[in-house]
């Protein structure tokens, strides 16, 4: 399907600072990038990087005062979604150098103190079928109420307070597929049919030899999501990591499907 993708930020700055931003679309073979322009305001852009693991990229910026940031693309998402259970997990001495990492605890994703519940609960289970009944056990143990967490709720905050956003849901997915020893990861993205739209994160779990997409909210189908990076949690897949203090004035992210 194509999408269209319109992004709009609006910030004042107490004072000039550095930012590091992560709106634009990720060029994967799954997500073909057609178009995209970038218009910023009220900054200065000093270097683009490439995002973890060379997917997608970040860009410095440097700015003061009112900071707007435009970003349009068109993207054509053509992905084969494969069903989660009877998928098999590789043997971990198997797994790509990358894809190690997303085994083990992080900052927001607490996998070591969430092993003993996973072991209780889905131990019988392997691979995707683990993760298929993890996934529904969060959706029916995890309310989505918005307001209900911050940027400093981890995957165990979650799993106590049985609430949360897209961000909590993902983290407490990830978590989970790790103490289950399937590698996860977090993606950063926008999504087709979100409501209400906004910048969303799902998961991404290594079984059968690939990364299989996932949306533990089920706000949003993986063959409508279009990736902009990923990472170990959310401190790796923030869209802006502002380093100072800053009001949001506006934001607003939209997502739609339009004739190829």
């Amino acid at each position: 399907m194509r999408l269209s993708i319109d992004a709009e930020l609006d910030y004042t700055l107490a004072s000039p600072v550095d930012m590091l931003f992560a709106i634009e679309v990720a060029q994967m073979p799954d997500q073909v990038l057609v178009t995209d322009e970038l218009v910023m305001g009220g900054v200065d852009i000093l270097r683009p990087i490439d995002g973890a693991e060379s997917l997608g990229r970040r860009f410095w910026a440097f700015g003061g005062d009112q900071v707007t940031a435009h970003y349009t693309a068109t993207v054509d998402v053509e992905r084969a979604v494969v069903p989660l259970p009877g998928l098999p997990t590789d043997r971990l001495h198997d797994l790509p150098p990358l894809v190690v990492p997303y085994l083990f605890p992080s900052r927001y994703c607490e996998a070591d103190r969430l092993e003993t519940f996973v072991g209780r609960e889905f131990g019988n289970l392997n691979g995707g079928d683990a993760i298929h009944a993890i996934t529904g056990w969060i959706g029916g143990h995890v309310d989505y109420v918005p307001g209900s967490s911050n940027v400093n709720t981890t995957a165990v905050d979650t799993f106590v307070s049985g609430r949360g956003v897209c961000r909590d849901f993902a983290h407490l997915l990830t978590a989970m597929a790790r103490a289950a020893g399937v590698p996860a990861r977090m993606v950063g993205a926008y999504a087709w049919g979100l409501k209400p739209q906004d910048f969303h994160a799902v998961v991404e779990v290594w079984l059968a030899g690939s990364w299989h997409l996932v949306d533990p909210t089920g706000l949003a189908s993986p063959e409508g999501i279009v990736r902009i990076g990923v990472g170990r949690d959310a401190t790796d897949i923030s869209f802006l990591t502002i380093f100072g203090q800053a009001t949001l004035n506006r934001q607003q992210v939209r997502v739609e499907r339009v004739e190829g």
